[in-house]
């Protein structure tokens, strides 16, 4: 291969990918669900193998770059057109957080843990868990959240009859995951596993192995989610 084949391959790899990358649309973008990121995995390998493998000629290059994209957009197509067939390219919504509570079987459904699911909740600018009313796992691996009325932002009429109380804490604190103590966000919150206990049979836990979540809250409080049987 020449410096001016590699140039044409160049030239032509671009322009083509960018042209079907604008036929697609934004979806290929905006919502990477499982179709779109196989799809586009396998574009962006034709794309390069058409620019560096001089065994692939041009021609074929560019009809499998154009043959790929009609089956792309065949796909989407059938998104668009069925729900059964848009539940076996896309997959369904699924949620994480129910009235409150964590459905420890859709985080295992989704391969998401505790430490994950905290840091998409931070993304969404909720600190505590138990500001959350609901909490769905988006089929493009996003997080749609529903926070608590009382955790809702408030309008100003709202801000009148709200009595601010002082904060122990600057923010909640992760103390107990999958039924195990993590003593060392205790010890940083000044509070020992005797403290925890205490909160725990308050509750009405026996142990510490039936709490599959515990956070404390800025207020000083324990937020207690139990393990499903």
């Amino acid at each position: 291969m020449d410096i001016y084949e590699l140039f044409l391959r160049i030239t032509l790899g671009f322009l083509v990918l960018f042209g079907l990358a604008r036929i697609m649309g934004r979806k290929e973008i905006s919502q990477m669900t499982f179709f779109n990121f196989v799809s586009a995995m396998a574009i962006g390998s034709i794309a390069a193998n058409l620019v560096v493998n001089q065994t692939l000629s041009i021609r074929y290059g560019v009809l499998a770059l154009v043959g790929w994209t009609i089956f792309t957009l065949a796909m989407d197509f059938i998104d668009i057109k069925s729900k059964r067939g848009r539940r076996i390219t896309t997959g369904d919504p699924i949620i994480v957080i129910k009235d409150g509570q964590i459905v420890e079987q859709a985080l295992r459904k989704s391969r998401l843990d505790m430490d994950s699911l905290n840091s998409m909740l931070r993304q969404k600018n909720i600190f505590a868990l138990a500001d959350v009313n609901y909490a769905i796992f988006e089929a493009n691996g996003k997080l749609s959240v529903m926070p608590k009325e009382a955790k809702t932002p408030a309008t100003k009429e709202d801000v009148k009859s709200i009595t601010m109380t002082n904060a122990i804490y600057p923010m909640a604190t992760q103390v107990i995951s999958d039924g195990h103590v993590i003593t060392n966000n205790l010890n940083k919150l000044h509070l020992d596993e005797n403290w925890l206990q205490q909160q725990l049979k308050q509750a009405g836990f026996d142990s510490v192995e039936d709490v599959f979540f515990a956070e404390v809250q800025k207020d000083g409080s324990l937020f207690i989610d139990k393990k499903e049987n």
